[in-house]
């Protein structure tokens, strides 16, 4: 991943354990004391909440812990790969495209990034310029030439 994606994910981590999960202890303190546990929806609720608010920072843990930071400087533009900015033309549509494949973590379709694990990047990877692939998406099968490979930093 990037060294920004890599940034906001332990700004992210930081801020769900600085501030959501004391909200999520007070919410749970609130409702225990609206009396009988047993009958208490909120405390049912809070409880949830909490419990997901947990898993979500557990997972991010996890993330950040496994994550490589992907030196651009040393990143070529020869072949398609992770970080790449692929600008490329839908051959059947004549339709203009530009994606760039990232982490999971860091995809987000209306800034253009696609995740690497997506049927499209997974069939881009490895290609050069000019080259038109065959990527086999949910709707079939599209055709892509890739018109140019650049890195953004």
């Amino acid at each position: 991943m990037s060294q920004e994606g890599y940034d906001k994910l332990v700004a992210e981590l930081q801020r769900l354990e600085s501030v959501e999960r004391p909200k999520a202890s007070a919410a749970i303190a609130e409702a225990r004391d609206k009396g009988d546990l047993s009958e208490n929806s909120e405390y049912d609720a809070a409880k949830e909440a909490q419990a997901h608010l947990e898993d979500k920072i557990n997972k991010m843990k996890v993330s950040i812990a496994e994550a490589k930071i992907v030196d651009l400087s040393r990143l070529s533009t020869d072949a398609v790969q992770i970080m790449s900015k692929v600008e490329m033309t839908n051959m059947s549509t004549k339709a203009k495209m530009v994606y760039t494949i990232v982490s999971e973590n860091e995809a987000n379709l209306k800034q253009g990034k696609i995740s690497i694990k997506t049927p499209i990047a997974q069939g881009l990877l490895n290609h050069k310029e000019g080259d038109i692939v065959e990527v086999e998406i949910p709707r079939g099968i599209i055709k892509l030439r890739i018109d140019k490979i650049s890195i953004e930093a």
